[in-house]
C-alpha cells in the first residue's frame, strides 16, 4: 500500500477538475436553484486554514455558498447523531475516517459512488469499499509525537524515541494529548496501542501514560501547537499537525514512534436528509480532485492527498520510511468497538487520579 502512495499515475488520469459549468450543471439538477443562488453546509475536520481554502476556492469556481462550521471528527460526529431526525449539515469534509465509519455503519451518512474512485489511491478506495460506499479517503496522515528541543535541552533530557520513553519519570506532566471523545486523532491513538500492544498492555500502557499527561484537550492538533508555544513538552499528534508547527519556525521535533504506529485515513462523507444534496455532490466530486486536493499544502498541511494525480508536497511525513501497523479500520471505525473501547478508557484511564 505504502509504495502506492509515492507512485505518480497523472498519466492515466482522465481531466479531473470539474469547471464551473459542470458543478453549476450538477447543482441545478433535478430542479434545485442555479449556482448563483444555491449553498452547501458543510461540517469542516481539517485545520481551519485548509477549511477556509477549500471554501474560498470552491465558491470562487462554482458560485455555490459554502456555509462552514470547523469541529473536530469526534465532535461532528456527535452533532450529526445529535441531528439525526433534522439534518444541519450536507457535507462531513475531512478528520479521521474511524468516525466517518461509525456515522456510516449508524446510517448518518448518505451511500454515494464518486466519479473519481478510479483515480484514488487504493487505501481511499477501501475506505469506501469498508463503508459501504458511505465514506471516502482524502488524505493519509501517520499518528506519532513532537517535543519541544528547547524545553527537552533545558531539562538536560535525552530525545525520546519510543511510545515506552513517553510514560518514564521524566516526562511528569510533560505530555498533551487529546481525549478520544472528541478527537478522532486520539482515538487513532486509542486504537493504534490496543493493536500494537494487545489490549490488555495497551491500558496498562496508557494508565502509566496518564500520569504524565498535563492536559487532554478537545481538539488532536491543539497538543501540537501547546507544544510549539512551549506550553508543554511533548505532544502526541498526527505528525503533519506537528509538521505546520516546524515549518513555521517553533522548535519542534518530530517522531515517528520506534515500536511501529498507526495511521488515519481522512475521510469526507454525504450527510444523510441532507438538505442541499445536488450541491453537496458537486462539492464531494470537487474536493477528490488534484487542485483541490492541493489545496491542503497551500495551508501549510501536509497530509499524502488520496488522489493519485496530485502531487506529494514534499515536506509530508515519509511514510513509507516508518513501521506503520496494518491498522484494522473495519473493526475499530465499528460503533460497537468504539463505544466500548471509549467507555473502558473513561472507566480506567481518564477517571484515575494524577
Amino acid at each position: 500500500m505504502l509504495r502506492h502512495t509515492r507512485r505518480r499515475l497523472a498519466d492515466h488520469l482522465r481531466p479531473a477538475l470539474l469547471s464551473a459549468a459542470a458543478l453549476s450543471a450538477l447543482a441545478v439538477s433535478a430542479g434545485a436553484a442555479p449556482a448563483s443562488a444555491a449553498e452547501v453546509v458543510v461540517y469542516c475536520s481539517v485545520n481551519e486554514d485548509w477549511c477556509r481554502e477549500a471554501v474560498t476556492s470552491f465558491e470562487r469556481q462554482t458560485g455555490i455558498k459554502v456555509l462552514m462550521t470547523r469541529k473536530s471528527s469526534g465532535e461532528v460526529y456527535a452533532q450529526l447523531r445529535a441531528e439525526k431526525d433534522n439534518p444541519k449539515a450536507d457535507v462531513w469534509f475531512g478528520g479521521s475516517g474511524d468516525p466517518h465509519l461509525q456515522a456510516a455503519e449508524e446510517g448518518l451518512t448518505e451511500k454515494y459512488q464518486s466519479t473519481k474512485l478510479e483515480d484514488l489511491y487504493p487505501w481511499a478506495v477501501k475506505q469506501a469499499e469498508v463503508s459501504g460506499y458511505r465514506t471516502v479517503g482524502i488524505y493519509m496522515g501517520a499518528l506519532g509525537f513532537g517535543y519541544n528541543k528547547d524545553l527537552l535541552a533545558q531539562r538536560k533530557l535525552t530525545p525520546p524515541a519510543c511510545w515506552s520513553d513517553l510514560v518514564k519519570k521524566d516526562f511528569a506532566d510533560e505530555i498533551q494529548v487529546a481525549d478520544p471523545n472528541s478527537s478522532g486523532t486520539a482515538y487513532t491513538m486509542l486504537a493504534t496501542m490496543v493493536q500494537l500492544m494487545g489490549e490488555d498492555a495497551a491500558f496498562d500502557y496508557l494508565k502509566k501514560l496518564h500520569r504524565n499527561v498535563n492536559q487532554y484537550t478537545k481538539s488532536g492538533a491543539a497538543p501540537a501547537k501547546a507544544a510549539a508555544q512551549g506550553e508543554t513538552m511533548t505532544a502526541i499528534a498526527f505528525q503533519h499537525d506537528l509538521l505546520v508547527e516546524a515549518k513555521a519556525g517553533a522548535p519542534v521535533a518530530i517522531v515517528a514512534p520506534c515500536e511501529g504506529t498507526g495511521y488515519e485515513i481522512g475521510s469526507m462523507s454525504l450527510v444523510k436528509g441532507a438538505r442541499n444534496p445536488e450541491t453537496a455532490k458537486a462539492f464531494y466530486e470537487w474536493a477528490l480532485t488534484p487542485d483541490a486536493q492541493a489545496l491542503g499544502a497551500k495551508a501549510r498541511n501536509y497530509q499524502i492527498p488520496s488522489n493519485s494525480g496530485a502531487a506529494i508536497p514534499p515536506e509530508s511525513p515519509r511514510v513509507d520510511k516508518m513501521k506503520l501497523i496494518a491498522y484494522d479500520f473495519a473493526r475499530y471505525g465499528s460503533s460497537a468497538e468504539r463505544t466500548r473501547l471509549l467507555a473502558k478508557w473513561d472507566r480506567d484511564v481518564k477517571s484515575m487520579s494524577r
